[in-house]
């Protein structure tokens, strides 16, 4: 492609790299550090354990996007150029990016309660389920580059079942056990392996037998 295309390319990576910080940087807004005049040591340990809440939904979402940042960094870094079928989906995607830091802080304001868990295994679903529009999308010739090879193209395409498979395990047991469905997050960087892997082996297969 031509070099106005790559430049194209490169202009979407960088805004999509801003999205991506500015919404990890988002996330600790809801910490607050807590201020008692002299309190002690005592009143500091209370308020501290009172935002560990806090401190595990930050953990959480800022591992969550940065898994999500870096699928979009390694995908992209396969392509070779920009054209405007990628632009909306990439938009439609970095808008459930951008609205992470809000469902991270209603899920921190009760872990325990049922409607938080349920709105943000609703929203890793649908930020799944957009990286996995994009992805296809974006894989797609003539924007992946020559060299890549075609097994590394499916195991791209097929880790982005991880998240959607592991929120709509969240979202079914946060129905009934709200604080147990954030265990099912824990499952993402097995299933992102398993998948890869299962991508490498059909992709892998196919190319044996057309040969």
């Amino acid at each position: 492609m031509s070099d106005h295309h790559a430049q194209q390319l490169e202009r979407l990576t960088f805004f999509s790299d801003a999205v991506f910080a500015i919404a990890i940087t988002l996330l600790v807004i809801e910490i607050h550090v807590p201020h008692l005049p002299g309190g002690g040591d005592q009143a500091y340990l209370q308020a501290l354990y009172g935002l560990l809440p806090h401190l595990f939904g930050f953990v959480l979402s800022f591992l969550v996007i940065g898994a999500l940042w870096a699928s979009h960094h390694r995908v992209f870094g396969m392509l070779q150029g920009h054209d405007d079928g990628l632009v909306w989906p990439n938009l439609l995607f970095l808008l459930s990016i951008a609205f992470m830091p809000f469902a991270t802080a209603l899920m921190s304001g009760d872990v325990n309660g049922r409607v938080p868990a349920l709105f943000y295994a609703a929203s890793l679903l649908l930020a799944g389920l957009l990286q996995r529009w994009l992805f296809t999308r974006a894989l797609r010739a003539p924007r992946v580059r020559p060299q890549v090879e075609p097994a590394e193209i499916a195991a791209a395409r097929w880790r982005t079942l991880a998240l959607p498979c592991a929120a709509l395990a969240a979202l079914l047991v946060a129905w009934t056990a709200p604080p147990l469905s954030y265990l099912c997050y824990a499952l993402i960087p097995f299933l992102t392996r398993l998948l890869a892997a299962q991508g490498r082996r059909r992709a892998r297969r196919r190319q044996a037998v057309a040969a």
